[in-house]
């Protein structure tokens, strides 16, 4: 899983390194709140530099391997959720039903998600959320905005956390253990996080690397090209690399 992310990182980064050389510093009219948001890019950077960055870095100085790896798996077999659920409200239902058999597998065969078994019976993860689903439909991806903590967005994927946050399992434990909500939620997602800003880790000095036009630039043109390939389902992706051979 970490090097599946790592191969991410490094194929927007040289994505973004070749577009980059056609660029100048100029306005990017999708970022038309650029003072505001990188203000809040700063702030971000500072509390990743003093506060994830440690704690992440402890995080795996302490966990064994096949834990890290059992965490991730769990929260990734949660996930499979949203994406089925996103799949379904794309009218995608042969990758809805496959989703979906990779929860049951997971959950059953794979001890509640700890174990992926589903993977290694070739029963591919796919990346879906509200988000993309949103612009499946045709919902513009309006101005780039930087959110306080999480970092990159925009106007439609701000939309999109809050459909995502419906369909996320433990913001409903309150119906089942009265009060629990709060303390359940921020401890797991406190997890949830830690867990990947730990498995990106090795990926720090690839981006500082690619980020030779400046890392503010780096990081919005990454998230953009990335969302604009996930919406199309990499097609677009798949036309440049033809393009190329």
């Amino acid at each position: 899983m970490v090097n599946r992310k790592l191969k991410k990182l490094t194929g927007i980064a040289v994505l973004v390194m070749l577009s980059g050389c056609a660029t100048t510093q100029v306005a990017d009219e999708r970022d038309p709140w650029e003072s505001w948001n990188r203000k809040v890019f700063n702030m971000n950077e500072n509390l990743d530099d003093y506060a994830m960055k440690p704690i992440a870095k402890a995080y795996r100085w302490i966990t064994p391997d096949f834990v890290d790896q059992a965490v991730s798996n769990v929260f990734s077999n949660i996930d499979d959720i949203g994406v089925t659920i996103n799949d379904a409200l794309q009218g995608k239902v042969s990758q809805s039903g496959l989703d979906f058999s990779r929860f049951i597998v997971n959950t059953t065969a794979g001890i509640g998600g700890l174990i992926d078994v589903a993977t290694m019976i070739d029963l591919e993860k796919h990346d879906e959320d509200f988000g993309q689903t949103l612009g499946y439909w045709g919902v513009p991806t309006g101005p780039y905005i930087v959110l306080p903590f999480l970092g990159p967005s925009s106007v439609r994927g701000t939309a999109g956390l809050i459909g995502d946050a419906a369909m996320d399992p433990t913001s409903y434990f309150t119906f089942y253990i009265p009060g629990s909500t709060f303390y359940i939620t921020a401890s797991a997602n406190a997890v949830k996080y830690t867990d990947i800003r730990a498995d990106l880790i090795g990926a720090d000095k690839t981006a500082e690397e690619a980020a030779v036009f400046g890392e503010y630039e780096f990081y919005r043109n990454s998230y953009l090209s990335k969302r604009k390939s996930l919406v199309a389902d990499g097609v677009e992706e798949e036309q440049d690399d033809l393009l190329l051979e």
